[in-house]
């Protein structure tokens, strides 16, 4: 019998909930650059009764990711994808960002694209700070949604000059990664799966909370407070919208995102900030 495959790569807070929720019944590949919390959360969910295969992937390296879909493909057929792979302004400088958080994205999506099963689904989390970018020019936003993966870091809008900082070629990236997703969703469609988004916004995980803590914190606090929610989220509000776009309710959803950020986009540009 042909088991279903759930592929999680980045298993930190959020990709941890959502592979509980993905994960009853199938085979869980699960995937990270970080070895010793792959092992980690692999023994964790082995306990509780999951069946997990850990690999390492660097998700900026063509070579490691087509291996890991390879692999994938081999384990069964791959029903759901989740990419929740990436690295924060706090963590890393602009060639880093840009590597996982845009290259890394697009190669992903063109590897699995490859071998995701008719009747599958994938997402990538993204952010909301996306949604706070100015919007790219109609030719830009054609080249960055388009361009194969291993020009992508050469387009002249993708330069390090370019950025201001980590924070600047993070929301660049991760807006750029909306838009790979639309491209995805017609090269996918092709094999009879699904691709979509998440955005989510400040959320509680190591990442978050690092976030929290930085130079920005007081901004974001103030950005909370003037949500909807009024609180950060948590690993399982993610999980809990991934559940519905890569399940068969969402089969008519293909190629968009879903902003997750308690209503803090909506605060921001409503004007509830003053």
């Amino acid at each position: 019998m042909t088991r279903n495959v759930v592929v999680i790569i980045g298993v930190g807070g959020m990709g941890q909930a959502i592979a509980r929720r993905q994960g009853l019944g199938a085979h869980v590949l699960a995937a990270d650059f970080n070895k010793e919390l792959l092992e980690s959360v692999t023994a964790g969910l082995r306990e509780e009764g999951y069946e997990v295969t850990p690999v390492p992937v660097d998700v900026s390296s063509r070579e490691s990711v087509a291996a890991l879909a390879e692999q994938a493909a081999a384990l069964g057929e791959v029903r759901t994808v989740v990419h929740t792979a990436g690295l924060s302004p706090v963590q890393a400088p602009v060639p880093a960002i840009l590597a996982v958080d845009l290259l890394g994205v697009a190669l992903v999506l063109e590897e699995f694209g490859k071998v995701v099963a008719p009747g599958g689904a994938g997402l990538v989390i993204a952010s909301m700070a996306g949604h706070f970018q100015p919007p790219f020019t109609a030719q830009d936003a054609r080249e960055l949604a388009t361009t194969p993966a291993d020009d992508l870091l050469s387009l002249p809008i993708a330069a390090e000059a370019s950025f201001a900082g980590p924070g600047h070629a993070y929301g660049f990236a991760k807006q750029a990664n909306l838009l790979r997703v639309q491209a995805a969703s017609r090269t996918w469609g092709a094999r009879g799966a699904r691709v979509n988004s998440i955005s989510p916004g400040v959320i509680a995980t190591p990442m978050g909370q690092a976030e929290l803590s930085s130079d920005h914190g007081a901004t974001m606090q103030a950005m909370i407070g003037a949500s909807n929610a009024g609180r950060v989220g948590t690993p399982a509000d993610i999980a809990t919208a991934a559940d519905f776009l890569l399940s068969p309710a969402a089969s008519f959803i293909s190629g968009t995102d879903l902003l997750v950020d308690g209503g803090v986009t909506a605060a921001v540009r409503s004007g509830s900030l003053g």
